[in-house]
C-alpha cells in the first residue's frame, strides 16, 4: 500500500507538474482530516507524518501513535476526497505561478470555443480568455484555429486562475519582432518606440547598436520574409519601420514615410513642430483620417503639424491692412513706402522701417513685434497631436477638388484636340 502510495504521487508530479513535496504534506492533511473522525480530537493535537522514501504513514494523537487499521471506511472516503481537492488547489497554483511569471509574453494556444464574441483559448494546461475588446476589427476565428496573443493579466478566482490575452496590446508587436528578428532577441537591434492603430497600421523604430548591422533590413529581412510573417499573424496589419535618429528632423521625416518633406520648424520649448510639404504630398503626409501623422506624432513624441507649401505662401502674404496695434495713416505710409505684406514688415530692419513718413525707433520695433506675432500665430493654431477631422476634411476636398478641375480641363482639352483634327480630316476629304 504504501509503494502505490509513493507510486501514484510519482505519476502525478509528472502528469501535473506538481513537486511531491506539495503532493506529500496535501496527503497528509488529509490524513489528519479523516483521523479527527476516528480519534475525535482537535486538529492540533493530531498529527500525520508520511515517509518520502518507504512511504510509510505514521499518526499520533498528542504522544501516542494510532494504527492504521483504526481509520473506518468513512474516514479512508474522507481522506481521498480531501486529497483529490488539495491536488486541484495545488494544480491551480501551479498554473497561475506559472503563467503569472509570464505576463507580458506571448501565449500560443487554439480557439477552444466562442462565447458573445470572447474567445476561450486552449493553451494546454489551462484555458484562457481573449476578450472582444482586445480583438484588432479584423481579426476572425473559428473553432481550432491556431492564434498567439499577448499575455495581458493573470487572475486568482474561486474556480482557478483566470487569463486575460490581448492582440490590441501595443507590446503584442515587439514581443512578435523579438520572435522573428534574432539580433532583436540578441540586443543588436534595439526597437526604440511603437505607436499603433490596432488591426489597421503600426509604425516601429529601431535602433542599431552595431554599425555593421542594418536595424531596418535586420527587421525587414530577405526579400521581407521577417516582417511578412509578422504582417500575416497580425491579419494584414500594415507595419511601418523606421531608422531611429537622435536628430530630431532626420527622425520626424523618418516617422512620416512614405511622405517627402520639404522643410521643418521646430519649436523646443512648446514640443511642436511645422512640417512643410509640396501641395501633392499633404494627402499622403496626413494619411487616411490623420492616420500617418498621428502614429508619427505618437512615435516620436512631437505635436505634429502639417501644412503645404501654398498654405505657408498665404500666410506669409498677409495684407499690411491685417496687421494689427496701428493705424490706417500708418498702414497707407507703409503701403506707399513698398511695405504691402505682413512679412514685408517682419522680414525689414528698424533701420529701414524709420525712413518710413511717422515711424519712430519706437514704432519700428513695434511693428516688427505686431508682424512677427501675426506670422507666428498663424503658422502656430492650436491643434491636437494630428488635425482634427473636419480639418483634414477641408484639405482633402481641396486637393480633391483641385485634381477634378485638373482632370477635367485635360478631358475637355483632348475633347477639342479631337473634335479639331476630325473638322480637319472632313475638310481635307472634301
Amino acid at each position: 500500500m504504501n509503494g502505490e502510495l509513493l507510486s501514484v504521487l510519482d505519476h502525478i508530479e509528472r502528469e501535473k507538474g506538481i513537486k511531491r513535496e506539495v503532493l506529500i504534506q496535501a496527503v497528509e492533511a488529509a490524513l489528519v482530516s479523516a483521523a479527527r473522525k476516528v480519534v475525535g480530537r482537535k486538529t492540533e493535537d493530531v498529527t500525520v507524518k508520511i515517509d518520502p522514501k518507504t512511504g510509510e504513514i505514521s499518526i499520533f494523537s498528542g504522544d501516542s501513535e494510532v494504527a492504521s487499521k483504526e481509520f473506518s471506511r468513512i474516514a479512508a472516503q474522507t481522506a481521498k476526497q480531501v486529497i483529490i481537492q488539495k491536488i486541484r488547489e495545488a494544480e491551480r497554483d501551479v498554473v497561475y505561478n506559472d503563467f503569472q511569471n509570464r505576463v507580458g509574453n506571448i501565449a500560443s494556444g487554439s480557439v477552444h470555443r466562442i462565447e458573445k464574441g470572447n474567445i476561450i483559448v486552449d493553451l494546454g494546461k489551462t484555458e484562457a480568455l481573449l476578450p472582444h475588446r482586445e480583438l484588432p476589427p479584423k481579426d476572425e476565428y473559428r473553432q481550432g484555429d491556431r492564434l498567439r496573443a499577448y499575455i495581458l493579466e493573470v487572475k486568482k478566482t474561486v474556480r482557478g486562475p483566470q487569463i486575460i490575452l490581448s492582440r490590441t496590446h501595443t507590446e503584442l508587436i515587439r514581443r512578435l519582432f523579438e520572435l522573428e528578428v534574432p539580433e532583436i532577441d540578441e540586443g543588436i537591434v534595439e526597437i526604440k518606440s511603437i505607436s499603433r492603430e490596432p488591426g489597421d497600421r503600426t509604425k516601429i523604430a529601431v535602433y542599431s547598436r552595431d554599425e555593421k548591422v542594418d536595424c531596418v533590413g535586420a527587421c525587414v529581412g530577405m526579400r521581407g520574409s521577417r516582417v511578412k510573417e509578422i504582417v500575416k499573424e497580425l491579419h494584414g496589419e500594415k507595419i511601418d519601420i523606421v531608422r531611429f535618429s537622435d536628430d530630431t528632423r532626420e527622425y520626424i521625416s523618418a516617422s512620416l514615410s512614405p511622405a517627402k518633406i520639404l522643410d521643418m520648424k521646430i519649436d523646443k520649448e512648446k514640443g511642436k513642430v511645422l512640417v512643410i510639404v509640396e501641395d501633392d504630398q499633404l494627402p499622403l503626409s496626413i494619411g487616411k483620417r490623420g492616420q500617418n501623422v498621428r502614429l508619427a506624432a505618437r512615435l516620436t513624441g512631437w505635436d505634429i503639424d502639417i501644412k503645404s507649401k501654398s498654405e505657408i505662401s498665404k500666410e506669409a502674404e498677409l495684407s499690411i491692412g491685417e496687421l494689427t496695434g496701428i493705424g490706417p495713416k500708418l498702414k497707407a505710409a507703409l503701403s506707399e513706402a513698398g511695405f504691402t505684406t505682413v512679412s514685408s514688415v517682419a522680414s525689414a530692419s528698424p533701420e529701414l522701417l524709420m525712413k518710413v513718413k511717422g515711424v519712430g525707433e519706437k514704432t519700428a520695433v513695434k511693428l516688427l513685434t505686431h508682424a512677427k506675432e501675426m506670422i507666428e500665430k498663424s503658422r502656430w493654431t492650436p491643434k491636437a497631436t494630428a488635425p482634427p477631422r473636419d480639418v483634414l476634411a477641408e484639405r482633402m476636398k481641396e486637393v480633391s477638388q483641385k485634381e477634378e478641375e485638373k482632370s477635367s480641363r485635360l478631358t475637355q482639352e483632348d475633347s477639342r484636340g479631337a473634335s479639331e483634327g476630325e473638322a480637319k480630316e472632313e475638310t481635307e476629304t472634301s
